[in-house]
């Protein structure tokens, strides 16, 4: 029997999280580079009751995205799709976060933008970071969102020199995935579909956690005791908005980014976490 599809990729607790809120009597096709990942969170939600199936999946490889959209088109038309996938500045050198997240995702919402099925719609899941950097001209920024992704690493403003450190790396992939939500979601709604973009701000996840104990930790508890919020988020709040982006409530939304990052963003350009502060 033919069941709506939900691609997921990347098996972490945020994507967990959204597919677990949204999933539900739907085919959920899980994808990660780690298998082993990705084998357990599938377990989790298969006993829980959801219809999941693990796949590899390398988010910087096209031909590995385009073979876990074939896998999915076996079971009925892709309505959905979460894009959890990606490493960090404390996970990955400069290259491979350009690779996986900036190249990555372009890639991504481009290759599910030609099968997404009428009414169906889709989440990114960028970072407050893009939102951390002084402002791009109008021409990167629009480099940045209209580029052919085969082209877009050879940017100048992507090139290794111009590139100041894995900090900066990320910056530049999550400013890219907001840019290029913008971008797909003309392309998307030429087929009557939808695509956003969520940028969390520091949640508790594994990923987090790696962050915390590396060489930036001290910035991040920092981040979070001075926001307005004062703490950091949860995976299930970043399901919260995913549910209103993927269900008819967010019809006549697409092409945007939600950033929720407890008021950390507003602290650091207009409250106590300002630099030199």
């Amino acid at each position: 029997m033919k069941k709506e599809v939900m691609l997921v990729t990347g098996a972490g607790q945020i994507s967990m999280a959204i597919a677990r809120r949204c999933g539900f009597g739907k085919k959920i096709i899980l994808g990660d580079k780690n298998m082993d990942n990705c084998k357990t969170i599938a377990k989790i939600m298969t006993d829980a009751g959801f219809d999941v199936e693990a796949v590899q999946m390398d988010l910087s490889d096209r031909d590995s995205i385009k073979a876990m959209i074939a896998k999915g088109q076996e079971y009925g038309d892709i309505k959905y799709l979460v894009n959890g996938a990606g490493v960090s500045p404390s996970q990955a050198p400069i290259e491979a976060i350009l690779k996986v997240d900036l190249y990555g995702t372009a890639v991504l919402l481009e290759e599910v933008g030609k099968v997404i099925a009428k009414g169906g719609a889709g989440v990114t899941i960028s970072s407050q970071s893009g939102w951390r950097m002084p402002q791009l001209t109008a021409e990167q920024d629009r480099q940045l969102a209209m580029t052919p992704a085969e082209e877009l690493l050879d940017l100048d403003i992507l090139k290794p020199e111009n590139i100041r450190d894995t900090l900066h790396a990320y910056q530049m992939a999550k400013r890219c995935n907001e840019k290029r939500v913008m971008f797909e979601s003309v392309r998307w709604g030429e087929r009557g579909a939808r695509i956003n973009d969520i940028a969390p701000g520091i949640i508790v996840t594994p990923l987090a956690i790696d962050e915390f104990n590396g060489p930036r930790g001290d910035f991040y508890k920092n981040m979070f005791a001075k926001c307005p919020a004062g703490r950091p988020g949860t995976a299930d709040e970043m399901a919260n908005i995913a549910e209103l982006l993927l269900s008819d409530a967010g019809a006549f939304i697409t092409g945007s980014t939600f950033l929720a990052d407890g008021g950390a963003t507003a602290s650091y350009y207009y409250g106590p976490l300002q630099p030199g502060k």
